[in-house]
């Protein structure tokens, strides 16, 4: 028999990590302070001279909290988790704890192919690590136990929200300059799946 574990541990560290990445990103915004001091530059400087900084500060911070709170969402469904959930998690949980690294990158390189690639690439790791945690949790009645299963609605949601980080990837392979606008689409395929009738998975997880 496998053993299988109260999942409480495992989602206050995730939590840990999650609140740290988002910690993290404040932190080159706070390096330019000294700097532009040490200039003698005005205050508004920091804001008006680094702009695109501040807006990759804000759209990771959006992204983070969305992946958290979707990640949250999702672990309502768990009372024990297995070794495939946890593996699944770990990965999860290094794509946020990357993910200032390439926030970085695109703040100082901005549309580069290199730099597009590398933060949705980050992303949609994430979300693939998501969706197959969906799968699981979905198809383990050992992982969800008495409590309700993952519907339809939820997996369609996972599945399209992975596929348009997909093509936000290839459209920012293609054309680096649209990248970061391809993103909407994660938005779109959101709304496309409030249109699927949720169904409750069987409980033997088939």
């Amino acid at each position: 028999m496998q053993k299988t574990r109260s999942p409480e541990r495992l989602v206050f560290f995730t939590d840990a990590v999650a609140a740290i990445a988002l910690t993290l990103l404040v932190l080159p915004l706070s390096e330019l302070v000294p700097e532009l001091a040490a200039e003698k530059a005005d205050a508004i400087q920091v804001f008006t001279d680094n702009q695109w900084k501040v807006y990759t500060f804000l759209l990771s911070f959006a992204v983070i909290a969305r992946l958290w709170y979707a990640h949250h969402q999702i672990f309502e469904h768990v009372e024990a988790y297995n070794a495939a959930l946890v593996y699944l998690n770990f990965g999860w949980i290094l794509t946020i704890a990357v993910l200032p690294f390439p926030t970085q990158i695109v703040g100082a390189f901005q549309t580069s192919r290199f730099a597009v690639l590398f933060y949705i690439g980050t992303v949609l790791v994430n979300s693939l690590c998501y969706t197959a945690m969906v799968l699981v949790i979905r198809r383990s009645p050992e992982v969800h136990g008495d409590a309700d299963p993952i519907d339809d609605q939820g997996m369609a949601n996972s599945m399209l929200t992975s596929g348009a980080f997909l093509v936000a990837f290839i459209v920012g392979a293609i054309w680096p300059h649209l990248g970061y606008w391809a993103l909407l689409l994660v938005a779109a395929s959101q709304w496309i799946a409030r249109w699927i009738k949720p169904r409750p998975a069987p409980a033997n997880g088939s």
